[in-house]
């Protein structure tokens, strides 16, 4: 079974698309995020969800 864990960044109305992108961008390439959920609500703050594998090293026996 596949584990997530999850990371939730919020941007106020204010914040420009491309900052948006290059946030969202630089979590992918570096920090190996990747896009599950973008939500925009009323009043114009986006919050969007990353989440990236749980990759757990297994014991040697």
């Amino acid at each position: 079974m596949v584990e997530y864990e999850y990371r939730v960044l919020s941007f106020g109305r204010d914040t420009r698309r491309g900052d948006i992108r290059r946030t969202l961008t630089e979590q992918a390439e570096y920090g190996h995020w990747e896009l599950h959920r973008t939500r925009i609500y009323i009043g114009g703050v986006t919050r969007t969800w990353l989440r990236r594998r749980i990759i757990r090293a297994r014991r040697a026996s």
